[in-house]
């Protein structure tokens, strides 16, 4: 009997995992700066951005509960080890790095109609503040991860990058635009954020502007456990090309009980996805979901470099 990850592999438009290395594609007329044009798609797939043409009209919900304790356990040895503050946005962000080493349909992106892949380029952007006071100001960054990172890896990037961006550097790259943007009047402005548009369908926006830009990337992803409230189901972007947004909230605790009848105290953490459902079918998307809550529920595979790596299709 064949077992779900044959099936799909049967299923799915990957090619055979290949060894640990960079992966070098060449540009093709009709890339993007960000992304490569997926040629080789089902019909359907190409189809499905133009009966479906905005992220907001494709967008599916996901909801998932998930129990922590190996979670807490790994994320104290994390910190005993020295990485200070490592906490359970570093062990999500490195959960779903290692998704896309196996499933990089995940990775992929809907532009002008288009079906595109950030390949080895996994893109996340997130908020954060730039000091943990009601006052303290917000700044969006965005982060390049590889499929071949490890937990440790996830870590050091983005503590770097926070770092960069504390109150003694106070203006960001996407600060800075925000303001120029915001010197345009209004009716001016309408006209160059539609400008942007254009060239964004075309695949033509400057790479600066998509590098700066925090609505291009592979997923968003936003902590409300910081603010001690349940997860949102936030929206996708019209604007941009993100096709996902997760969101996660403070733990708490529910009491259960064992088989003998035993009541037991444990503690769980909620999480939302919304997902642009035209980047991939939906066996695929599931058992994305389901790769990703065993990697957080066995977080100690993070440690080392994934066996191999799955590309997606040309």
């Amino acid at each position: 009997m064949e077992d779900n990850n044959t099936k799909l592999q049967q299923n799915s438009p990957e090619t055979k995992p290949a060894p640990l290395k960079a992966r070098k594609r060449k540009r093709r007329f009709g890339d993007r700066s960000d992304g490569y044009r997926l040629r080789s798609l089902q019909p359907m797939s190409k189809v499905s951005p133009y009966i479906m043409p905005n992220r907001s009209g494709a967008s599916v919900y996901f909801h998932e509960s998930i129990e922590i304790t190996e979670a807490e356990n790994y994320i104290r040895k994390k910190r005993n080890q020295g990485l200070k503050g490592f906490g359970m946005m570093h062990l999500l962000l490195a959960a779903y790095v290692r998704v896309i080493s196996q499933r990089p349909a995940a990775n992929r992106f809907i532009s002008g109609q288009r079906i595109f892949s950030h390949d080895d380029d996994i893109i996340v952007a997130l908020t954060i503040k730039r000091d943990m006071t009601l006052e303290a100001e917000e700044t969006i960054v965005k982060v390049h991860f590889s499929p071949t990172d490890t937990a440790d890896d996830v870590y050091a990037k983005l503590q770097k990058l926070i770092e960069e961006n504390r109150e003694d550097n106070p203006d960001s790259n996407f600060d800075n635009t925000a303001k120029i943007f915001n010197y345009i009047p209004g009716l001016l402005l309408k006209n160059a954020v539609w400008l942007l548009k254009v060239l964004d369908y075309f695949g033509l926006m400057p790479k600066a502007l998509v590098e700066i830009s925090p609505f291009h990337g592979s997923m968003f992803i936003t902590s409300m456990g910081s603010l001690g409230i349940p997860p949102v189901f936030h929206h996708l972007y019209d604007f941009g090309n993100i096709p996902v947004f997760l969101s996660f909230g403070a733990k708490y605790k529910r009491t259960e009980l064992k088989p003998d009848g035993t009541p037991v105290q444990r503690k769980y953490i909620d999480y939302n996805i919304v997902c642009d459902e035209r980047i991939c079918d939906g066996f695929y998307l599931a058992s994305s979901f389901k790769l990703f809550k065993t990697y957080f529920r066995n977080p100690h595979v993070l440690d080392e470099k994934p066996e191999t790596v799955i590309h997606d299709v040309d």
